[in-house]
């Protein structure tokens, strides 16, 4: 989930995943995360580092935490207002991803059995 290789601050890495692994399907509403410590142990991070994203996508709504209990992917209710900013957010990661593949030489033919592979394995 994590790369040290990539430029992209470990918090945000972790979020991203966490995020993607719901998308994909591999997380699902009501599923239960791993504790902080159990995550950082995991992944090799800092205790505070996991805390944050866990604090961070509990107050968007992704996740709840239960006392005692521990941390869960959270139910959304999607108004009229969220679904208009889900819309336009998936525009907007559409685009670059479009405008990634044309900078690195490949078009979304090239793309799509690869989307598909994922989708189908839910990665």
């Amino acid at each position: 989930m994590l790369d040290s290789a990539d430029r992209t601050p470990l918090h945000a890495q972790l979020e991203r995943g966490i995020r993607s692994a719901i998308g994909a399907g591999r997380l699902k509403v009501g599923d239960q995360l791993p504790t902080v410590r159990q995550l950082a142990v995991d992944l090799r991070v800092n205790a505070n580092t996991v805390a944050k994203v866990y604090a961070h996508l509990e107050r968007t709504g992704v996740l709840e935490t239960r006392r005692g209990v521990g941390t869960f992917i959270a139910a959304r209710s999607n108004g009229a207002q969220e679904d208009s900013f889900r819309r336009t957010e998936l525009n907007r990661l559409v685009d670059r991803f479009l405008a990634d593949l044309s900078h690195h030489g490949f078009s979304v033919d090239d793309a799509m059995p690869e989307i598909e592979r994922r989708r189908t394995q839910g990665a």
